[in-house]
C-alpha cells in the first residue's frame, strides 16, 4: 500500500471518530510512522475554572488519537489500531487560550504490537506539556479480517 494511500486511511480513520470531531482535532501532518494532529482551544475542555487550563483528559485523547494515527500510517502495520497501553508524563500545565498539537511516531513495530512515542505542545514548542510512551495493537490479517 502506498504512503498517500496508508496515511488517507489514516486520516478518514480518525476523522470518523466522534470524540475527535467534538474536540475539534485535525491533522497538520500525517506520513510513515508519523503524526502531528492539533486541539482548539475550548472552554469546554477548562480542566481548572480559576485559570482557564485544559483538563488533562482532553490533552491524553489527542496524544492517544495522535498515536493510533501514527500506527496506522507505518508501512509494516497492514490494518486497524488499538491502543493497549498510553503512558502520560505532565509536565507543565497548557497555557490557557493556546491551541494544542501532539506529534507521535510509531519507532518500532512487531507483528501484533507497535510502539509509540508523543510529545504534546502548546505554543510554547521548547517546553512541552506533555510526553507519552504506548503500545497499540497491529491487526496481523490486514483490514476486513
Amino acid at each position: 500500500m502506498s504512503e498517500d494511500r496508508r496515511a488517507q486511511i489514516a486520516r478518514q480513520f480518525i476523522e470518523s471518530i466522534p470524540h475527535a470531531r467534538a474536540l475539534g482535532m485535525s491533522f497538520v501532518e500525517i506520513g510513515e510512522g508519523v503524526a502531528e494532529m492539533s486541539m482548539p482551544y475550548d472552554t469546554r475542555l477548562i480542566g481548572d475554572p480559576q485559570t482557564g487550563v485544559v483538563h488533562g483528559g482532553a490533552i491524553s485523547t489527542l496524544m492517544d488519537t495522535c498515536s493510533g494515527a501514527a500506527v496506522i500510517a507505518h508501512p509494516a502495520n497492514p490494518g486497524s489500531t488499538a491502543t493497549l497501553d498510553l503512558r502520560i508524563d505532565y509536565m507543565r500545565a497548557a497555557t490557557p487560550g493556546q491551541a494544542l498539537v501532539a506529534r507521535a511516531e510509531c519507532y518500532h513495530i512487531t507483528r501484533t504490537v507497535a510502539f509509540v512515542r508523543a510529545v504534546a505542545m502548546d505554543n510554547d514548542r521548547d517546553n512541552p506539556v506533555a510526553s507519552a510512551t504506548g503500545a497499540f495493537t497491529v491487526d496481523p490479517a490486514g483490514p476486513g479480517s
